[in-house]
């Protein structure tokens, strides 16, 4: 590895950009090589479960029950070392990367993964919305969440104006996942908590432009997921887009009008930011093309894996932006690279598909197993889910963690950690009075994310979760 332009002796350095499950699969691989030298750049110094990041917004479970600490990660493992900092630039014909601090980092071989981001389809207004693709944004919408209850207790009048309504846009399972367990918390742990609110005027409406939720399963899976979230007391705008989104509204492409001050994005993604300033091509989502064996065209040694990239799949297209596909790239990038050092032809990525699951609600799950999608609903498929969930958690104390917590939260009637905790997200204009302290602040994190949200919109709304693992 080599620093400012410097150089080691030592053998084959691997620089890898992104610590999710792209990242962190190829680092697990290349670290049982002692002769490799590995670097993990990523601006956190946790792994985050994107799978689960919906339970953390629902009060489900704690943010440190899906945030993995990657240098514990490697603590048996002297030859990874991670780097906390920004890649601001990358220089793949040098192998190198830019830090925010000015620094210049290159080595022998380079991966990308540095994931992906939310695709707003350059809706109007987007600066409003709650996306839902880090822990940050799961914290946020957890405080927002909590909020508007607690205005609406304070205040009964606030629930006219539509402070318990929410509004989820998009029916993959992120958008399922996040309905379910949004009215599961309405419907068995709030009105114990408001005792003077009326809780049973909530509102749940998830919006997708597709025809069915769970879009990517069996037609099968489509109308039993439908019918548990209109049980639970979901309605669904099916067919249909979001045209605007105001501070206080939802404007829908039949001209609906939703009084909101919540609205969930979990529309689709595209390539993170850093993908269009590598200088390579990019194709669908903004993501970068590569060869069968996952490097980049004309840069032998430099591999694109996970989110950011079109991996090519045997269809002609690119295999979906899945946790498992993100994981499999990973290692199959790592395996690449140490048959390049062996002097050992590379091998064109081959996925093996595990199946793909969603969870709706306590008892109520689809699961489509193996390449064949033998399918699972209900009960079955609702303890697959769990089982499958708690072995792919990091760590014996997150796998307990959550396990407990989602044992309580099955056989009572309360929530995990209902901390509002983001006073940016929990100050809420209603139009009563004078701009407050802190409002300033949320106005410019809107502004941040609405400059975000200008990017390349081709994307496919919805993420199923693959039964080995997936971040969304």
């Amino acid at each position: 590895m080599s620093v400012d332009g410097g150089t080691s002796p030592q053998g084959p350095s691997v620089l890898i950009v992104g610590a999710g499950f792209g990242g962190l699969g190829c680092a697990k691989e290349l670290a049982k090589h002692r002769d490799v030298r590995v670097t993990l750049i990523d601006r956190h110094n946790y792994h985050q479960f994107q799978p689960l990041l919906y339970q953390v917004a629902t009060s489900q479970l704690a943010p440190s029950d899906i945030a993995i600490d990657v240098r514990k990660e490697f603590r048996k493992h002297p030859n990874v070392d991670l780097k906390m900092a920004e890649v601001t630039a990358v220089d793949p014909g040098a192998g190198a990367v830019t830090l925010d601090d000015g620094q210049t980092v290159s080595a022998d071989y380079l991966v990308l993964a540095c994931g992906s981001q939310p695709n707003f389809f350059h809706t109007p207004g987007v600066e409003h919305a709650f996306p839902l693709y880090s822990l940050d944004d799961a914290e946020r919408l957890r405080s927002r969440i909590l909020a508007l209850f607690e205005d609406a207790d304070r205040n009964p009048a606030l629930v006219d104006r539509g402070a318990l309504n929410f509004v989820i846009v998009g029916g993959g399972p992120t958008g399922v996942e996040t309905a379910g367990a949004l009215a599961e918390l309405i419907r068995d742990v709030m009105p114990s908590e408001y005792h003077d609110l009326a809780v049973r005027r909530a509102k749940l409406t998830l919006v997708d432009l597709g025809h069915a939720v769970l879009g990517e399963f069996s037609p099968r899976a489509h109308e039993y997921a439908a019918r548990a979230l209109r049980r639970d007391g979901v309605e669904l705008r099916l067919g249909t887009a979001v045209k605007e989104i105001a501070p206080d509204r939802a404007v829908l492409s039949d001209g609906t009008s939703i009084p909101t001050h919540c609205v969930i994005w979990a529309g689709g993604l595209m390539a993170a930011p850093l993908a269009a300033r590598t200088g390579v091509a990019q194709g669908r989502g903004g993501r970068i093309d590569v060869l069968p064996d996952l490097t980049v065209a004309d840069h032998p040694n430099v591999y694109a894996v996970g989110d950011l990239a079109n991996v090519p799949a045997p269809d002609g297209g690119p295999f979906p932006q899945l946790g498992s596909v993100a994981l499999q790239s990973g290692r199959w990038a790592a395996k690449n690279i140490l048959a390049d050092v062996h002097g050992k032809p590379r091998i064109g990525f081959h996925y093996h598909d595990k199946g793909i699951m969603a969870m709706i609600g306590k008892g109520a799950a689809v699961a489509e197993v193996g390449g064949h999608r033998h399918e699972l609903h209900g009960p079955i498929a609702f303890s697959a889910w769990l089982g499958v969930h708690v072995v792919l958690l990091s760590g014996v104390r997150q796998r307990v963690d959550a396990f407990v917590s989602w044992a309580w939260d099955y056989f009572t009637r309360t929530r995990g950690p209902q901390v509002l905790d983001r006073s940016d997200a929990a100050r809420i204009d209603w139009g009563d009075d004078e701009d407050e302290p802190g409002e300033p602040r949320e106005r410019e994190e809107q502004g941040e994310r609405k400059e975000a949200a200008r990017g390349q919109p081709e994307q496919q709304p919805g993420h199923a979760a693959p039964l080995p693992s997936r971040p969304r």
